[in-house]
């Protein structure tokens, strides 16, 4: 293999995003994303797209990770909650048939067995959908894979920078 194809190996399948300055976070709309402000991020590499269920699968066959989605909840962990609650499960993403405002219940419902081997719940499966955005992933499980395929989760500032596409002061980018 000469440096060239090292170099393509390398780097297949990322994207470079130019450093630069841009007005990170909102005045608008989520009290969490105030304030809007300057912030200067040097350039990085990022995944072109999301991680599949391919790559996932071949991470969790590898290491054996099992997901907080899959994982049982602990009675110490919440205190008063009642045991039947105490189910492995996640909350899945129904598309409302009508407008139904800014209700989060509307759309989205906690199911228990949904994890990311099952995104629909326990009679649903990924076949046919290895290509497809893996789902169900906390934070946890996306630095063990980020880890796992020697790489790094991108910084909140990297990541706004990155899905704004060079579109700055724009109220959805």
């Amino acid at each position: 293999m000469n440096a060239v194809d090292a170099y393509d190996a390398v780097f297949e399948g990322l994207a470079w995003v130019p450093g630069r300055m841009f007005t990170m976070g909102s005045n608008k709309h989520h009290p969490e994303e105030a304030r809007a402000h300057p912030v200067k991020v040097d350039g990085f590499w990022i995944d072109a797209t999301p991680v599949t269920n391919r790559q996932f699968t071949a991470f969790v066959k590898t290491t054996g990770h099992v997901t907080v989605a899959e994982k049982t909840p602990q009675a110490a962990d919440y205190p008063g909650a009642l045991p039947e609650m105490l189910r492995a499960g996640s909350l899945v993403f129904t598309q409302p048939k009508t407008v139904v405002g800014p209700d989060i219940t509307k759309w989205w419902s906690f199911k228990f067995g949904a994890d990311w081997r099952h995104p629909y719940g326990p009679r649903s499966d990924i076949r046919g959908k290895l290509d497809h955005p893996v789902v169900h992933v906390a934070d946890s499980d996306a630095r063990a894979y980020a880890h796992w395929a020697g790489k790094d989760l991108p910084t909140e500032a990297e990541w706004e920078l990155a899905t704004r596409g060079g579109i700055d002061n724009a109220e959805f980018a």
